[in-house]
């Protein structure tokens, strides 16, 4: 039974690389969106707590005229009341109803000026209420026209780098399956604690790529050999020669301008 043929150093070194330059592709269509997509959300968010706002301060309003206009209708009820009261006092037998009608008319004067005192109220309360309506619907129209600006400019990002990055997203899990276990969990790990998100970098001028610290020329001939898997010391990243760098790049930019 034939053996599974073991892949070599540089060909995972490849492999590597050739994630690195995808992933590097998909930060770089990332960073063209930057935050627009987190500023849409907050837009989004904005303008449905202050939509939510303007709808239950009109509802407050509309409860509040409800109010003022029950309380016209009890104003009403307590003059034909009081009417009927001032009517029955000719006719009374008595002080004694004369001056229990008396009492019903005096509280149904009270009556109408609580009421009167309620309405005055909900009216100051509707003009306020208004108030805060009229600035929050202003506000309200001014983060939906931003909303609208930011998802036009947002879309439009979409729709000029969606279909590359769901490409790039696909080729990178098809690289990930070539590298094993132990060196795509590296390889994650790095790329998570720097910033620029390079876990793989070429010798530029004796150094590893973007560092100032001089790789020793033996260690620079070992990564050159690409008989085994060498990080920087410094930074942690894993190297590679500049010539594998150079082909690899020189590959898969052929790759990036089919997609």
């Amino acid at each position: 039974m034939a053996k599974k043929k073991e892949i070599s150093v540089e060909d995972k070194l490849r492999a590597l690389y050739n994630l690195q330059l995808i992933d590097s592709r998909i930060d770089e269509i990332r960073n063209v969106r930057g935050e627009l997509p987190l500023e849409v959300e907050d837009l989004e968010d904005e303008v449905a707590g202050l939509s939510l706002r303007v709808e239950n301060f009109s509802n407050d309003i509309q409860t509040l005229k409800d109010n003022i206009k029950a309380k016209l209708n009890a104003i009403e009820e307590s003059k034909v009341l009081i009417k009927k009261y001032t009517k029955q006092q000719d006719n009374v037998r008595n002080n004694r109803e004369y001056t229990s009608l008396a009492k019903e008319t005096e509280f149904q004067d009270l009556e109408i000026q609580l009421a009167e005192k309620n309405i005055k109220e909900f009216k100051a309360q509707i003009e306020h209420k208004s108030e805060v309506i009229g600035k929050a619907q202003e506000r309200l129209t001014d983060k939906e026209t931003h909303l609208k600006h930011k998802k036009e400019a947002l879309n439009e990002i979409l729709s000029e780098t969606e279909k590359e990055e769901e490409a790039l997203l696909e080729k990178s899990a098809k690289y990930q399956k070539q590298i094993e276990e132990r060196l795509m969990i590296a390889y994650n790990r790095i790329r998570t604690n720097v910033k620029n998100g390079l876990a793989i970098v070429a010798i530029e001028r004796g150094a590893a790529g973007g560092s100032f610290f001089t790789i020793p020329p033996q260690v620079q001939v070992e990564i050159a050999s690409r008989k085994k898997v060498i990080t920087d010391e410094h930074s942690g990243r894993i190297l590679v020669d500049a010539e594998l760098a150079a082909e690899q790049k020189i590959k898969m930019e052929k790759m990036f301008a089919k997609i």
